[in-house]
């Protein structure tokens, strides 16, 4: 009798089992397309990223360079001023 019960407890218990299963197996398959999702986007923004500081350090120098250009005029223009001018 021990037996039957046991047995027929086992057939109870395994579609609880098979369908907890299932649903795991379901959670995992959507885990697994979330994640593939959350890498692609991890590149794409590295990718990104890389981008935005090449493009940072273009504009650095050609910032520099104008500084530079800035600088070079006024000096012309501070020497013309200070030159004597003709007397009249």
């Amino acid at each position: 009798m021990r037996k039957n019960t046991m047995v027929s407890l086992l057939f109870a218990v395994m579609p609880l089992i098979g369908c907890e299963d299932t649903k795991a197996r379901q959670e995992n398959e959507q885990l697994k397309a979330q994640v593939g999702g959350l890498v692609k986007e991890s590149t794409d923004l590295s990718n990104r990223v890389d981008e935005l500081t090449k493009e940072n350090a273009a504009l650095k120098q050609e910032n520099e360079q104008l500084k530079r250009r800035a600088k070079t005029k006024k000096t012309k223009k501070s020497i013309q001023h200070h030159t004597p001018s003709s007397a009249q």
